[in-house]
């Protein structure tokens, strides 16, 4: 797993497709200039680490059978390294193969009956002692290895089912929708994970290319339940609804349809902040329906950036019971070469080890990207920089670029 880990990364750092693609049509790319000292990211620190740490484990039980075999051939008869060849085929059951399992049991058993033979020793009733330890301890291992395999291959099974939830409830948007150039990403807080309670869906609809982003109070399976109702209905009303003031209302029946089926504290104060976007075919604007969530970034191919802020603040979908007012879409020029960059709290809310939060505007102003997949790739390493690799929430990022030429 750790190879896989450092492979995605060194995949994801030099093999971007956006980039390769601008370096060889010369477009500028936000690259490090020369002079710069390149500084590892946490993630590539972590990568680095684990790498080590399992390179070491997997030699270990040699160098043990080796330790011991000189410890007892160089010290006196009545000292004995039986605990050394006892660790060598515990520490190789769960990360050895079964064969390697039992090859290092085999080898420390061969050592010890080796240095005793060569000792004089074999007939004593300590060294008899300790060669049926150490086959005692092998067999353990054998067992240890095959319950450990057997662990493995269920959680391998748990996350390929992880992995196909993760696909049928968000489903990563294809490259180019409606003459957009389109990437998102979804990175979890905690290793190992998938989806919580973030969400994004992109759809071409006859009034254009629309688009959600969002974030579901709590966590865990409930989270995710209302995520698959969001995106379900926001689909269905962006093909039927004519605006996006009544893709939100959709949203927010359904929601409501979805609170009278849930029990306790979710019940109650459940909600869901989103940003509603669309973009109609070939116009140059952006019309946009925040409720609740982060304003949405515009960059500019100049390098300069602009806060998409909601002129009039909104409560979150999922309260309407609290107060009624009427939804009001707000436009903004989307000029050629631009991208619009939507994202959740687990962005804005990041925070570093004094406690102060990532600001991305401050992070992306002045930069330029070759494409939305590199800004998306740039964002979540400034992320995972600035909180050192401890992120505390989901992060569901999606970037929208109209190309300069269509």
């Amino acid at each position: 797993m750790v190879q896989q880990a450092g492979a995605r990364w060194l995949q994801e750092s030099y093999d971007d497709e956006d980039r390769l693609d601008a370096l060889l049509s010369g477009e500028p790319v936000d690259v490090p200039v020369a002079g710069d000292v390149h500084r590892p990211s946490p993630a590539e620190r972590e990568t680095r680490r684990l790498f080590c740490a399992r390179a070491f484990l997997s030699a270990l039980p040699v160098l043990l059978i080796a330790v011991g075999t000189c410890y007892d051939c160089l010290t006196p008869s009545d000292v004995t390294a039986g605990p050394l060849f006892t660790a060598a085929p515990l520490v190789a059951a769960p990360l050895y193969s079964l064969r390697g399992t039992v090859l290092t049991g085999l080898a420390a058993v061969v050592a010890v009956l080796g240095v005793h033979l060569g000792l004089g020793l074999l007939g004593r009733a300590g060294a008899i002692t300790e060669a049926v330890t150490i086959v005692t301890v092998a067999v353990l291992a054998v067992l240890i290895n095959v319950l450990v395999r057997r662990k493995n291959e269920r959680l391998a099974s748990a996350r390929e089912i992880a992995e196909a939830a993760q696909r049928a409830v968000l489903p990563e948007p294809a490259a180019r929708i409606g003459g957009l150039d389109i990437a998102a990403r979804y990175e979890a807080a905690q290793a190992g994970t998938f989806i919580g309670g973030d969400l994004y869906a992109v759809q071409d609809t006859p009034h254009g290319v629309r688009l959600v982003v969002g974030d579901v109070r709590g966590k865990g399976m409930g989270a995710v339940a209302v995520v698959a109702v969001v995106i379900g209905a926001f689909r269905e009303a962006a093909e039927q609804e004519s605006t996006p003031e009544a893709v939100a209302q959709r949203l927010e029946r359904a929601l409501s349809r979805e609170g009278t089926r849930r029990d306790g504290l979710d019940a109650v104060e459940g909600f869901t902040t989103a940003v509603l976007v669309e973009i109609p075919h070939g116009g140059g604007l952006v019309r946009i329906l925040n409720r609740g969530h982060p304003a949405p970034l515009m960059l500019l191919p100049d390098g300069s950036l602009r806060v998409l802020e909601a002129r009039e603040n909104a409560l979150p979908l999922g309260m309407g019971d609290l107060e009624a007012w009427p939804d009001r879409a707000e436009e903004w020029d989307f000029p050629p070469g631009a991208t619009l960059l939507l994202y959740t709290d687990g962005v804005s809310e990041a925070r570093d080890a004094q406690g102060e939060f990532y600001d991305p505007a401050a992070g992306l102003a002045g930069r330029v990207f070759p494409g939305p997949g590199a800004l998306l790739a740039a964002l979540t390493e400034a992320v995972a920089r600035h909180t050192g690799g401890r992120a505390t929430d989901d992060m569901a990022l999606l970037a929208v670029r109209r190309p300069e030429r269509p």
